[in-house]
């Protein structure tokens, strides 16, 4: 591995956090507000450690795949890394805590470690929705798009951060596909600010949310998330937007280029669609049977929580009193997420599509072993080889969720919310249930608990490979070729 590469690299997206780190500082300017000093600090840090980065960098025309894989991996410990001072050297945090907010944001997983919002400063509250939109397109994915000067290779680092089972490229440029997936991520975040400022919220807030909504994350500026507002309006427009940020940004290119049908054809999209509209459904009816609530209320609060917890983790009820059925189901839509190149997190729709079919197919086969069975998605064929991977992450994933909340129970956590904890950090939603309750934060928690979580976000984020693929000794050692 070309250490120097990595460097390099490495040194650039630190001068790009310290380049996004100025928009809040201008906030806090604008504002008098007494945070802009810890945010010039920030900077200076973040431009300090570029240029020390760059001392012992220099740039390469091709990247193998082993770096590829650590400009990904170091390249979000640096962005997470860089991402906490402000919350760190305000003074509104410790070092944990303001690791885990910062983790929190970048990853999507909106789990907040502030026992109130209320106090901070706007600046501070921008930085941590500018950390939820960074990271929800992916760190590497606007590298990429806004500093493409890595070749073709870069194509390494695209994969390491994770999108999904399939490779979906639109373009034949991998630069190219990623300014286009950054311009539709542009377009989604002013379109959703414009509907929130027409449903009355003011601008400073509409952008925020926007930001918060469209990058899957389930931050606010408020402790009681979306059920500030108590509107019906800002709320179907929240719920609209958060199922639009779970389905596929390269299909919605698709869909630009050649139109509406292309949504309609595509397997993931419409399964994603049924599972949302089957879930819904389930939980209306669970609530009103159940705890008596009117169809209307059943339905809104439902259809929220549905597409919210399968992407986003935003709060519109307290569904920590819901029935135990209504429960299940949340937990079930956290484990699936949303589709494979969207900004959520997850299993993946895709994934479960071919574990379905894979089932399927050896069932098939059992009745009659020479039969032939072709799995496809979307039209394209799957090999042997994208099937291993799809069971051998479904395998993972279920041992990391059972890992971690065996590791939280030794801490304390009852069985049930331990579970639940390690599903919605591993796939990045936020709330849970119990001690993490929709009404509740992750301020409680141990030391031991959050950074067992800490590990827990990267991995969902990166969908595991990446990270795993660190502890190999083999990755580190210089004669063994990639």
């Amino acid at each position: 591995m070309n250490i120097y590469t990595v460097n390099y690299i490495l040194s650039r997206l630190a001068f790009a956090m310290a380049a996004a780190l100025t928009i809040p500082l201008t906030l806090a300017v604008y504002a008098d507000e007494p945070s802009r000093q810890a945010l010039m600090l920030s900077i200076l840090v973040s431009a300090f450690l570029g240029m020390g980065f760059r001392r012992y960098g220099q740039p390469a025309e091709e990247l193998t795949a082993r770096e590829g894989i650590a400009i990904t991996a170091f390249g979000w410990f640096t962005g997470t890394f860089l991402g906490m001072l402000p919350y760190l050297l305000g003074g509104y945090l410790g070092f944990l805590d303001a690791l885990f907010e910062s983790i929190s944001g970048f990853t999507g997983t909106g789990a907040t470690v502030f026992s109130s919002l209320g106090n901070l400063p706007y600046s501070i509250l921008f930085w941590r929705m500018m950390t939820a939109w960074i990271g929800g397109l992916g760190i590497i994915v606007i590298f990429i798009a806004l500093l493409p000067q890595s070749g073709a290779s870069t194509i390494y680092m695209y994969n390491a951060e994770g999108a999904g089972p399939t490779m979906d490229r639109v373009m034949p440029r991998l630069r190219d596909m990623t300014m286009a997936l950054f311009k539709i991520y542009l377009v989604f975040t002013a379109v959703t600010t414009a509907i929130f400022m027409l449903c009355g919220v003011e601008f400073s807030i509409a952008v925020t949310h926007a930001m918060s909504t469209i990058g899957t994350c389930g931050f606010s500026t408020y402790d009681d998330s979306t059920m500030h507002f108590h509107s019906l309006a800002f709320e179907l427009w929240t719920a609209f937007f958060m199922f639009l940020a779970g389905g596929s940004f390269s299909l919605y290119y698709r869909v630009w280029i050649k139109g509406s049908a292309v949504i309609l054809r595509n397997t993931e999209f419409r399964t994603y669609l049924c599972i949302v509209l089957g879930a819904v459904l389930l939980i209306a009816l669970n609530l009103i049977i159940g705890m008596g609530m009117d169809a209307e209320t059943a339905v809104r609060v439902s259809l929220f929580q549905v597409t919210s917890l399968s992407t986003t983790g935003f709060v519109s009820a307290d569904f920590e009193t819901w029935p135990a059925f209504s429960k299940l189901v949340l937990l079930l839509l956290m484990l699936i997420g949303g589709c494979a190149g969207s900004t959520a997190s997850g299993i993946k729709v895709a994934r479960i599509v071919l574990l379905v079919r894979n089932a399927r197919a050896v069932i098939l086969q059992k009745l009659n072993p020479h039969r032939v069975i072709d799995i496809s998605l979307g039209g394209a064929h799957v090999d042997s080889a994208m099937l291993l991977r799809t069971g051998t992450f479904f395998f993972l994933y279920l041992a990391i969720i059972f890992v971690t909340a065996f590791l939280l129970t030794m801490d304390g956590l009852y069985p049930f919310d331990a579970i639940a904890v390690a599903v919605t950090t591993l796939g990045n939603i936020g709330p849970a249930f119990g001690i993490v309750s929709a009404t509740s934060t992750y301020a409680p928690l141990s030391d031991f608990t959050k950074t067992i979580l800490c590990a827990t976000m990267l991995l969902g984020r990166l969908e595991i490979f990446t990270l795993l693929i660190l502890l190999r000794p083999s990755f580190w050692r210089r004669t063994k070729r990639w």
